[in-house]
């Protein structure tokens, strides 16, 4: 492949869409066709009611059961037939959501098992936009979009609230192990209100087979016929039973850890089930220098100390495949043990033993009638209980116990109803209504001193809500579409909280220096609604462009908080006073997902009003007393954060690409780039804290039918621009990470595998000392050195 002489490469302008028709051009009459970019597209998640996205991504293409047309005879329910299976696409091909009115960042299941992270966050953690909370890296980390965590982010398992208390605090885990989930979406704009207020920032959207949605595929399966002739027709037997069992097994040097899985899918007739089951275990992790900024006295050893964590899961699940849909339904359960980095987390032996278990279930019906195209529904319960262990005294071993611990109990279901499209003359018009219902129970008691007003992060408080929504989409022409969408819902909370709290307190001195302890009932109705449009462009390129109004009721930890939170370092303090945080935003986009040249590109503005969040006032507490700088007796153990509200302005932008350049050795060569800011500020200048650095990134990538080579540089620049009190600044970092992964098809007559994928992985390669500006003990965790991650996933 050659570039004629005279023609500029670079970004930008004209010559933005001058590489666009090249790449379509001269690119792709040079690219082998064993090699070629233009790949099939498969179904992922529908992020939206209405919207059946696509995208050049691989994916398990299940087999539907085939619904007749309406008006014809119906076959009995145990004949779905086979559907065709596509080719899936090259593994590492940059995957681009165009039908879609605001980005969606999807992270396929090959590129799942190449990362082999613990925690969502981690596995988001260097994509545009996107990074963690790195609290316990490896152990807790939670994703943060655009500057926004915790309770304006959504993370859900195949539809369902995740649970959990993972946005009660920093330090807890997500109970989503990566090694249980096949794709990872990030979903952001308008199809965001589908799930709630909360997820004003987006939401974190992970998927298995937990509850099958389709019968499993087993690859050259001999058909059955179940004592039948021979030469019986297909339509008259069901499909042919099948199993399918696949292994995930990983080991890492960095942590000396080791992780596997077990998933099995079986189906036969209308009926399918699977199972699933993991466990890891990571010793401390290295690091390439001292952890601790401010304290030089400390042993570490090369290992950041109290870092050390070991889960494990199992889940069992099945599904009834009729005609026109199915229901399904599974129980899971999580089980993790892990410390807390830091210094109080070092010298108190801190540590998590958290148990989860949750009941899924959903289901979808496509009925034959003119006006309804679709019913689905969602449903989930979960039992959450976590125990925060450390020594009362670093000096006593022997006062080892349960400092405090969380529970939630939760329940949600969801239910929509897709309307069929209909002519309206001017636009094609295809609506979806939705409804959806909450309870949560959280509780936070601790039994060092049951009979202090103060006792644990909070009483026990209650959450419900309802809402309704409506998603209108109108489909001007092909290349034309919109969006209009509305949510109103109703929250009620109720809990008990100290009438007034001071900031400077200490009642051993004034047992009444804190007011009593008084019921609360609040109740809020926020309402949302956006509007959207998606325009196809020359070139492949599709234009977006979204505007919406979301409010946000406050959370029960940001009402209702009162004590300590020792794995944090942190003594919240609730407003109960809080009103309804409103956000009003802009998106645009641009976006390419086929041929060569893959790239997307979005800025965004974002008002609020009334903006949430945890404020260091730069006093210090413990258990029943809070002191300022002047106090002889400062600082005492934990640092004092009180819930705030605030006017403040987010804005920025994402940027990623990838271009095929040309043939090299059979397979194909390419660069790849990435770039993403926010910059998040109060009403008088001053700087929202905790926000991620800019950064920016490239690589090298070569890849054919089996193999995929990569080579990426992530520079994040150094954050200054932090809170007037409490927040240090960060110093920048260059991550580098390769990569060299190998999948094939295999006979399974030699041991039984049908399919294989194996690689090598090396992060962090550079050894550099990395501290992420969003985490609240950044000055005293490092994120782990170099290591080598090796990995094997087996398919039989």
């Amino acid at each position: 492949m050659t570039f004629k002489k005279k023609r500029a490469f670079h970004f930008g302008g004209a010559s933005w869409l001058l590489l666009c028709a090249m790449a379509d051009g001269a690119l792709a009459q040079d690219a082998a066709p064993s090699s070629s970019t233009q790949l099939p597209e498969i179904t992922v998640t529908a992020p939206s009611p209405i919207v059946r996205r696509r995208a050049v991504v691989p994916s398990r293409t299940p087999v539907r059961v085939a619904r007749t047309a309406p008006g014809q005879n119906r076959q009995r329910a145990a004949e779905p037939q086979a559907a065709p299976v596509a080719a899936a696409p090259q593994q590492g091909v940059l995957p681009i959501v165009t039908d879609q009115f605001a980005t969606v960042t999807v992270v396929p299941n090959e590129e799942i098992r190449r990362q082999g992270t613990a925690q969502l966050g981690d596995l988001l953690f260097s994509k545009p936009g996107i990074t963690g909370s790195t609290f316990a890296p490896g152990a807790a980390s939670r994703p943060i979009i655009r500057g926004l965590d915790v309770n304006r982010v959504g993370i859900l398992e195949n539809g369902t609230n995740a649970g959990g208390a993972s946005d009660l605090g920093e330090d807890h885990f997500v109970p989503v192990d990566p090694l249980a989930t096949n794709q990872v979406e990030v979903i952001r704009g308008p199809a965001a209100m589908r799930y709630g207020s909360t997820s004003i920032g987006g939401v974190v959207s992970a998927t298995n087979n937990r509850i099958p949605d389709a019968l499993p595929t087993c690859a050259a399966a001999p058909f059955q016929t179940y004592g039948l002739p021979a030469k019986a027709p297909l339509a008259s037997v069901g499909p042919p039973s099948c199993v399918t069992v696949e292994t995930r097994t990983a080991v890492n040097s960095v942590a000396r850890g080791v992780d596997g899985g077990i998933l099995i899918d079986a189906g036969g007739g209308n009926f399918a089930v699977h199972a699933d089951a993991y466990g890891r275990k990571a010793s401390d992790y290295s690091i390439p220098g001292y952890p601790y900024l401010f304290d030089q006295t400390r042993p570490v050893n090369g290992r950041q100390p109290n870092s050390a964590m070991q889960a494990a899961g199992a889940s069992i699940g099945g599904s009834y495949i009729f005609d026109g849909g199915f229901i399904g339904a599974a129980i899971t359960q999580n089980d993790t043990l892990y410390r807390i980095p830091g210094i109080d987390g070092a010298d108190h032996q801190t540590r998590i033993d958290a148990r989860q278990t949750k009941f899924t279930a959903k289901g979808e019906y496509r009925p034959d009638a003119a006006a309804i195209d679709a019913v689905r529904f969602w449903a989930g319960a979960t039992n959450y209980k976590h125990d925060e262990i450390g020594l009362a005294d670093p000096a006593d071993l022997s006062s080892l116990g349960v400092r405090q611990s969380f529970t939630n109990k939760e329940q949600e279901g969801r239910v929509e109803v897709q309307m069929a499209p209909f002519n309206a003359r001017f636009a094609a018009v295809t609506t979806a209504f939705g409804l959806q219902a909450g309870h949560q129970e959280l509780t936070a008691p601790s039994p060092d001193d049951p009979t202090s007003p103060l006792n644990g992060l909070f009483d026990p408080n209650k959450n419900n809500r309802v809402a309704g929504y409506v998603f209108n989409e109108f489909k001007f022409s092909d290349s034309t579409k919109a969006q209009i969408a509305g949510r109103i819902e109703h929250v009620s909370l109720s809990g008990t909280t100290p009438a007034f709290i001071p900031e400077l307190f200490d009642l051993n001195v004034d047992p009444a220096a804190i007011g009593p302890a008084t019921p609360r009932n609040l109740n809020f109705t926020p309402k949302s609604v956006s509007v959207g449009l998606l325009q196809d462009l020359p070139w492949g390129l599709v234009a977006s462009i979204t505007a919406q109004y979301v409010e946000r009721a406050p959370k029960p930890a940001e009402l209702f908080s009162r004590g300590a939170h020792d794995a944090t370092a942190t003594f919240d303090i609730g407003n109960p006073n809080l009103g309804i945080e409103t956000a009003k935003s802009i998106e645009i986009g641009l976006r390419r997902a086929t041929g060569p040249l893959r790239f997307e590109a979005t800025a965004y503005y974002t008002k609020f009003n009334g903006f949430i969040y945890r404020r260091l006032t730069g006093n210090t507490c413990e258990d029943v007393a809070c002191v300022g700088p002047a106090d002889p007796a400062f600082p005492l153990e934990l640092n004092q954060a009180i819930y705030s509200q605030r006017d403040a302005t987010f804005r920025g932008g994402e940027f990623q690409s990838q271009l095929d350049v040309g043939p090299l050795y059979g397979g194909i060569w390419g660069v790849e780039n990435q770039f993403d800011v926010v910059r998040a500020t109060f009403n008088d200048g001053t700087n929202v804290p905790r926000i991620p650095p800019v950064r920016v990134g490239g690589g090298l990538f070569w890849r054919d039918a089996n193999w995929l080579t990569r080579i990426n540089l992530l520079h994040a620049f150094a954050q200054n621009d932090t809170a007037p009190i409490g927040e240090t600044p960060t110093a920048g970092y260059n991550l580098l990470k390769a990569e060299v992964s190998y999948k094939t098809k295999l006979d399974p007559s030699w041991f039984g595998a049908r399919e294989m994928m194996v690689g090598l992985v090396g992060n962090n390669l550079l050894n550099e000392n990395i501290r992420n500006s969003t985490s609240f003990n950044k000055d005293q965790v490092l994120l782990p050195g170099i290591g080598v991650r090796a990995f094997a996933n087996l398919k039989f």
